[in-house]
């Protein structure tokens, strides 16, 4: 099996995909931060003493994407054509799901994956005073295409 991010000495390396069609890519991730339930509601009822959870998250997940290519060292910066964090709420948890497009030569997994996790971990830091037991789980790739 052949390493893409490495070199033929074993050093890191980013991948050259100046050879790569330009193709329309999207990824999808999903994530989730379990909360108490007393949590839930101060969210919904926006009681967070930091302001709107929600909202802050999502804003938190887009700018994490756009600046994915800043955060991993051998991510290619992307200029995303288009990101969407949504964030539903459940008896114990808020799922969160990340979805990225591009038409580019390279994929947008990471950059859907760094929007759920640093929309998850705002959701932490909001509610951090409020709930002590929360837990990030389960962040992955659910889907990825281009055509």
């Amino acid at each position: 099996m052949k390493l893409t991010h490495v070199d033929a000495r074993g050093k890191a390396k980013m991948v050259d995909v100046s050879a790569k069609p330009i193709q329309l890519r999207e990824a999808v991730a999903r994530g989730s931060i379990r909360l108490q339930p007393a949590t839930l509601r101060l969210i919904q009822s926006n009681r967070i003493a930091k302001g709107d959870v929600l909202n802050t998250a999502r804003l938190a997940g887009i700018q994490a994407a756009k600046r994915t290519g800043e955060l991993i060292p051998l991510c290619h910066p992307l200029n995303l054509s288009h990101v969407d964090v949504d964030l539903k709420l459940k008896h114990d948890r808020i799922e969160i799901t990340g979805t990225a497009k591009i038409a580019a030569q390279t994929g947008v997994e990471m950059e859907a994956l760094s929007a759920v996790a640093v929309a998850a971990l705002t959701i932490y830091d909001m509610c951090k005073a409020a709930d002590k037991t929360m837990v990030i789980s389960e962040i992955r790739l659910v889907s990825k295409t281009k055509r």
